[in-house]
């Protein structure tokens, strides 16, 4: 009963950290990289698509991207879909591929993606937090009907340990990500 808490509980914080690291990896950092367009919804006959299931997304040169519909009927959605979405990039086509050139960042755009990823890094924490204190709910229930106390201590003690340890994964990712934005 006790190994099933933890086991479930760490395979939320598994997901929480993956989230962190999704939502990281959506941002822009001066580098182009497909996972920029992983937001954008294009209307497809009707039907919001991600845009990686119509196109094919490349990295061509690092401040570049290209994208090359499958069926080129749909390149004036998925301009309106890029210049609607917030990365904040004016696509430019010539028919057949979608080019969109990634600008430098400005030191004030840094700042600012720096206190997005803070935050995002922060709700991750939360998160992961708020998974322990269920558990640990989960494991003060079991205890009352009738599992033994020092078998819910050590789960305690082992749920403590895997927040720490995925808490310092996204610690780790926020810094990772942080220099990321921060080169110049």
């Amino acid at each position: 009963m006790v190994k099933e808490i933890i086991s479930s509980a760490e395979g939320n914080m598994k997901k929480s950290v993956d989230v962190v690291r999704k939502e990281f990896a959506s941002l822009r950092a001066g580098r182009a990289t497909p996972s920029l367009l992983d937001k954008v919804s294009v209307s497809y006959y009707g039907t919001p698509t991600p845009l990686n299931q119509l196109a094919n997304i490349s990295v061509p040169e690092a401040r570049m991207l290209v994208i090359q519909p499958w069926d080129k009927s749909v390149i004036p959605e998925i301009e309106k879909a890029i210049m609607k979405s917030d990365i904040g990039i004016t696509p430019s086509s010539d028919g057949t591929v979608i080019r969109l050139a990634i600008p430098q960042l400005t030191q004030e755009r840094r700042g600012e993606l720096v206190k997005v990823i803070k935050k995002k890094a922060e709700e991750g924490r939360v998160a992961v937090r708020n998974i322990r204190r269920d558990a640990n709910d989960s494991l003060k229930a079991k205890q009352k009907n009738g599992v033994p106390e020092d078998e819910v201590k050590r789960g305690q003690d082992e749920l403590q340990k895997l927040t720490d340890k995925y808490i310092k994964e996204i610690d780790e990712t926020f810094k990772a990500k942080e220099q990321e934005i921060m080169q110049v």
